[in-house]
């Protein structure tokens, strides 16, 4: 009886740290998970919050209405008092822009900022769609110990009819 318990007792200590491994990848699968959904839930507030507004300035960068979706989205109240919600993300790093489908093509094209294109000031036609990105990415960086991981940049994109006018 004596060799089986010693030899039980050795598979048991190069099993375990395989299964600590295996265990600390899907907790950080899990959280990466977590992380990608609440950013594009957050951009999905953003976009949806600005494509039902009425007088939208899509051509203007600092734009009350799209200022006040990104902070609302982000810290869940228009005045921008609370904290971010997602630790490290900015209003900076979220883009707003528009999208129209091409009758010609049947594609769908981002829509310039003229008379011609989406720019409602100038006198032209509103967007089909809103598209809210981080183009540059938010970098999450996966925690195992002794196990120096580069960060990973996700990038969602969410786009959500226009309905305002």
């Amino acid at each position: 009886m004596k060799p089986q318990r010693g030899s039980i007792l050795l598979e048991t200590a190069m099993y375990v740290p395989v299964l600590l491994l295996l265990l600390l990848g899907m907790v950080s699968l899990a959280k990466l998970t977590y992380t990608y959904y609440a950013l594009e839930k957050t951009l999905y507030t953003v976009a949806r919050y600005v494509g039902t507004q009425q007088g939208v300035n899509f051509c203007d960068d600092t734009d009350t209405i799209v200022q006040a979706a990104k902070t609302l989205a982000l810290t869940g109240s228009t005045d921008g008092d609370s904290p971010s919600l997602i630790q490290g993300l900015s209003a900076d790093q979220i883009q707003v822009r528009i999208e129209r489908l091409e009758a010609s093509t049947g594609e769908i094209a981002q829509c310039d900022c003229s008379a011609q294109g989406c720019d409602t000031a100038a006198g032209g036609q509103g967007p089909d769609y809103v598209v809210v990105s981080i183009p540059e990415g938010y970098p999450f960086t996966p925690v195992i110990p002794q196990l120096p991981i580069d960060p990973i940049l996700l990038k969602p994109r969410v786009r959500v009819p226009f309905q305002g006018t």
